[in-house]
């Protein structure tokens, strides 16, 4: 074989079909209840809906929201389209198991999840203080959930019912599917699953699993044997029969071929220290892809003692972890967990067009259950008026959960069912002023992106499409987006539509009409992208494009706002302290928000989320986008310590005075005291911390001076207009 695509093509399988279509399954016998309005949170409701008790009880960490952008929304709509009653059980008083009693027993199972975020990251901040609020909870008050809410609710549950079977789902479970670094108890934890002494975990995009689940569980079938659906995790006891194993339990050798199959093997890894090696690899993994069947084929990982005990074996086995990935070439993985194993199934596949649209063409309410009146839920506030196009991202960022909880394989609703979303949003939801908030997604301009060939997509284990550049089997035509935007923008009622969702630039730029299209017509003023650094050091780490791609879709925004007659904003974002980033990458990035006249007022710091490469870099020290050794491998250091992360974010705010002293001193540790002065190719002013605060006052004396002549100014021509036109001067602020 002349490449490994040619390679892949000839012996991978193509992504595998479901079983069943979702809307092709025998409905459950409870369809013969009526839709619900909302699903029912009380006893009271289901009385009123006829129902003795509930096939399924679904609890989450979020208030209930009956939205598409709220996970559990979205499962327990899709389950009532199946035929079974579903009840929800939200933010419920952890502290007994009464609340997750109110609704009786469940005749299937729990379904239970802390909600659309990690439950610690929603209540913790970067630097670990707690946050105060919380934006699913009604008035947005925080600590209505507890820490690690997926464990807390499933002991609650199983407390309730002992007998029934609990499934774990949503993005909590998903992160922690496997053993995981715990940032907040700076350790490696045990997956999820064990922890919380559930029958099942589903992963990733789960509607396709949960249903399975259900409808087979309504059959009769014991949880136990649910072990062959995809995206779903479990725990058995060994090995069955017909199964093969692949040892991946140790740090391969380096200059070893492995004789089975190389788990390691991707297309970003062929380096001249390699290409002596390629033509045997590939010729022995040929060999014995004939032999192995990869639908029954399991990758051992190390165990869980041993990956929390050896950091170079954790960073190890995430890099496992994150190559099968692919639903069309991905393996089983299994760790062991004390006498127990943990198996992995292979991720879902991907949901088909009719498949998404099926999902988001439920009947849902699109506003919070009456329960909460006249409280404001502040999640839902910012999406009320946006709609979700597409799901997945091929970005493949380090530091992002997205790929590794929706895939990388872009699932795209159609057109129709995106504008009948937005006239169902015009037409139903209260307090419409005829403005879309957003049409986007994960990433604003991925919708119908997908590689040139079915076979190579299928076949691929890269972890980004777009990085280190995008991908020669990658279509970039945005065509199809710009012209949803042109019929969305075009619909009766509707005056704007917005996209808020994060632009990949670096795609953007293949495309100029799509930019022109964006840039025209759906721009607020401001445009938020994320080129998160400067500096190739970090942006390697973080699998995103060097700092010239963003110059260039800046060229384009500016040109096409000149030719729309708008004044209209870029805003980047930055992330401090990633893996990778040195004191001296931090200070060009500041040098370089100075010289562009960028000011931040929040600074991003890293979040080690569980399961991300990015945070297995944190931990571990080691770079599994590369091969992991103990002698060899790339060493990847951190911003750990609390005063280096300060430091990080100071350079980001290099221009608030209380970070002044604290930056004079690095400067001159690093040789680097030329930066400081009061000329304008000087980072920060020479100033002590109370000259500053004069420095602050003067600014503020100047600022009030300014407005104080602004004033006078508008009131003198507001005067001048009175003489010419005998017409009063207007009273709203706006005359002049």
């Amino acid at each position: 074989f002349r490449n490994f695509h040619t390679y892949m093509s000839a012996v991978a399988p193509a992504i595998p079909k479901p079983r069943t279509r979702l809307y092709d399954y025998k409905k459950y016998w409870a369809e013969c209840f009526d839709v619900s309005e909302f699903l029912p949170t009380t006893r009271q409701e289901m009385d009123l809906l006829g129902w003795d008790s509930c096939d399924i009880i679904i609890v989450t960490g979020d208030a209930y929201v009956d939205h598409a952008s709220f996970g559990m929304a979205i499962i327990g709509r899709l389950l009532e389209s199946q035929g079974f009653r579903v009840g929800i059980i939200a933010q419920p008083d952890w502290q007994s198991c009464e609340p997750f009693a109110a609704l009786g027993c469940p005749n299937l199972f729990y379904g239970v999840s802390a909600g659309n975020m990690d439950s610690m990251i929603n209540r913790y901040t970067a630097d670990k203080k707690v946050r105060s609020d919380d934006a699913y909870t009604p008035g947005g008050s925080g600590g209505k959930r507890p820490d690690r809410a997926t464990l807390v609710y499933a002991q609650r549950c199983k407390e309730a019912f002992p007998d029934i079977p609990i499934i774990l789902g949503g993005i909590e479970a998903s992160l922690r599917r496997i053993a995981h670094y715990d940032y907040w108890q700076d350790q490696v934890r045990r997956s999820i699953l064990i922890d919380a002494a559930a029958d099942l975990l589903v992963y990733g995009n789960s509607e396709r699993a949960i249903v399975e689940i259900a409808h087979r569980l309504g059959r009769g079938e014991a949880v136990r044997s649910l072990t062959d659906i995809r995206g779903t995790a479990f725990v058995r006891s060994d090995t069955p029969v017909g199964w093969q194993e692949i040892d991946s339990t140790r740090i391969d050798r380096p200059g070893r071929v492995d004789r089975i199959v190389n788990p390691y093997i991707n297309t970003r890894e062929i380096g001249a220290d390699e290409r002596s090696r390629r033509s045997d690899a590939l010729a022995t993994a040929t060999v014995t892809d004939t032999k192995l069947d990869r639908s029954k084929t399991v990758i051992r990982l190390p165990t869980f003692e041993k990956v929390r005990n050896d950091k170079v074996l954790y960073a190890h086995a995430n890099r496992i972890l994150h190559l099968e990935t692919n639903p069309g070439n991905a393996r089983a993985l299994v760790q062991k967990h004390g006498d127990v194993d943990l198996w992995l199934n292979p991720p879902p596949v991907p949901l088909s067009t009719e498949e998404m649209d099926y999902v988001y063409g439920m009947p849902y309410k699109r506003v919070p259950h009456p329960v909460y009146a006249d409280a404001k839920v502040p999640a839902w506030e910012m999406i009320r008026f946006s709609v979700n196009i597409m799901r997945g991202c091929f970005g493949g960022c380090t530091f992002c959960s997205i790929t590794e909880h929706e895939g990388r394989i872009i699932q795209n609703r159609s057109s129709e069912s995106i504008l009948a979303e937005v006239e169902d949003i015009r037409d139903k939801v209260p307090g419409f002023t005829g403005v879309i908030s957003d049409l986007g997604g994960p990433t604003a301009n991925m919708y119908r992106l997908a590689c040139k060939s079915s076979a190579i997509e299928a076949a691929c284990r890269r972890p980004s499409c777009v990085f280190p550049g995008i991908c020669k089997n990658l279509k970039t035509d945005h065509s199809a987006l710009t012209q949803l935007y042109k019929d969305a923008r075009q619909l009766p009622g509707v005056k704007k539509v917005l996209v808020a969702s994060g632009v990949r630039y670096d795609l953007a730029v293949e495309d100029p009409e799509y930019v022109k299209e964006l840039v025209t017509h759906h721009v607020g003023g401001y445009l938020k992208i994320a080129p998160e650094h400067t500096e190739d050091g970090p942006l390697n780490k973080m699998l995103k494009p060097g700092i010239g791609t963003y110059d260039r879709f800046r060229e384009m925004f500016e040109k096409f706002s000149a030719e729309a007659g708008k004044e209209q904003y870029l805003i980047p974002y930055f992330i401090a302290a990633h893996p990778g980033t040195t004191n001296e990458d931090m200070l060009e990035l500041s040098l370089w928000l100075k010289s562009n006249g960028f000011r931040a007022d929040q600074v991003q710091a890293f979040y080690p989320s569980p399961m991300a490469t990015a945070t297995a870099m944190y931990h571990s020290g080691r770079n599994p986008l590369r091969r992991v050794g103990y002698k060899k491998g790339e060493v990847v250091s951190t911003a750990k310590d609390p005063e280096d992360r300060k430091l990080h974010k100071a350079f980001l705010r290099y221009h608030d005075p209380s970070n002044w002293p604290l930056l004079r001193r690095v400067l001159k540790k690093m040789g680097r005291a030329n930066l400081i002065g009061s000329e304008e190719r000087h980072l920060i002013p020479a100033y002590t911390p109370d000259e500053a605060d004069k420095v602050y006052q003067s600014e503020r004396r100047k600022n009030t001076a300014i407005a104080h002549r602004t004033r006078k100014r508008k009131a003198a021509t507001g005067k001048m207009l009175t003489q010419h036109t005998g017409l009063p001067p207007r009273d709203d602020g706006a005359s002049g």
